[in-house]
């Protein structure tokens, strides 16, 4: 497995998610997924406090955190992890997170300290904001995104505070590296800018969607991570599993994501990636991997780590046996052959959903 540096850490190149830890994916099966993960030389997980989530409860609130504590005390494999977490914003999913308190810099040192007990470890290796106390254009936002919700001056002075905060705690030793996760060009130059007034942790990364069906971050965020030593954790590289081609036709497989989602009430639309467009590219995607002789699931994490910025694919499984198709591809890379025609594939399908 390759490495990559993320300030001082140095991590796997590919990471594993594990967000569906305490409700689709069982103790037991979680288990088992971090010991084939580690044994393929993944040894860079990502987690947060609100997880699991589709959907995120006030009863299972912390749960991945905790199972992945009790593996580490289990295993005694610990130090072959680096584990990264994350705290809430306020609202959405992130309201079973600590009453609803968000993050504040009167109480993100408590949230740290949860996650620690949590995670049964005295260290986080990279700690992350979750999304913008100011809004967000993630998760289908961009299509309504107004970027003036508040004043520069208020932004700023959160930030400060945070920053402070932040400082402490890494000078305390509970956190090594500090992150971001769903943010903007002006936020992580915002964030570093801060960091530079305060002391405190510059951004070393950034957890946002990317793939080959969404490549949002393709300009003004890959410049930043460039140039900035920035490196980008791409989440949903698979496009919560449409870009499988599953979905293909109006099919909705049992105990899919979509599946799942309207078995609890939800519209089953994938965070609005299942549109007309979304699946017709989806099929586009999986027509041009198997004739490039690649599975779709295996060339989507390719082209992830293939880019010209820093960047990491997330990898999650409901089951072992998804991690372990996963595993299977991770010796594909995109060659002179593929490399144009996945850019004549974006250009044909823009922004699908």
């Amino acid at each position: 497995m390759k490495t990559r540096k993320i300030g001082s850490l140095t991590v796997s190149d590919v990471c594993l998610g594990t967000m569906t830890y305490g409700n689709a994916t069982l103790r037991e099966d979680a288990f088992a997924q971090m010991d084939r993960a580690l044994d393929a030389g993944i040894g860079f997980w990502d987690t947060a406090e609100m997880y699991p989530v589709n959907p995120a409860t006030a009863e299972t609130y912390g749960l991945s955190e905790i199972i992945i504590g009790e593996w580490f005390a289990r295993s005694g494999r610990r130090a072959d992890v680096q584990i990264a977490t994350k705290a809430s914003g306020k609202g959405g999913s992130g309201r079973f997170s600590r009453g609803d308190a968000g993050f504040e810099p009167g109480n993100i040192e408590e949230a740290v300290d949860l996650s620690l007990k949590r995670l049964q470890t005295d260290v986080i290796d990279l700690y992350q904001l979750h999304w913008p106390r100011r809004g967000t254009y993630a998760f289908r936002g961009n299509w309504t995104y107004d970027p003036g919700t508040s004043s520069k001056a208020r932004v700023e002075d959160h930030m400060n505070g945070i920053a402070e905060a932040m400082g402490r705690v890494v000078a305390s030793g509970k956190v090594r590296e500090f992150g971001l996760s769903n943010e903007t060009a002006w936020g992580t130059m915002a964030w570093n800018a801060a960091a530079d007034r305060t002391g405190g942790p510059r951004v070393v990364s950034i957890q946002n969607e990317y793939g080959p069906l969404h490549r949002l971050y393709d300009t003004d965020m890959a410049e930043v991570g460039q140039k900035e030593d920035v490196t980008l954790l791409a989440y949903s590289p698979l496009a919560a599993g449409l870009a499988t081609g599953k979905y293909s036709g109006g099919a909705t497989p049992p105990g899919s994501r979509a599946a799942v989602d309207v078995a609890h009430g939800g519209p089953g639309n994938l965070g609005g990636r299942r549109t007309d467009r979304g699946v017709e590219a989806a099929d586009g995607w999986v027509a041009l991997a198997r004739d490039l002789g690649h599975d779709p699931v295996h060339l989507a994490i390719a082209f992830v780590r293939a880019r010209p910025f820093p960047a990491i694919p997330i990898i999650g499984a409901t089951d072992t046996g998804q991690l372990d198709h996963l595993l299977a591809g991770l010796d594909v890379t995109i060659d002179a052959d593929a490399a144009p025609r996945i850019d004549a594939f974006h250009r044909a399908h823009p922004l699908p959903f």
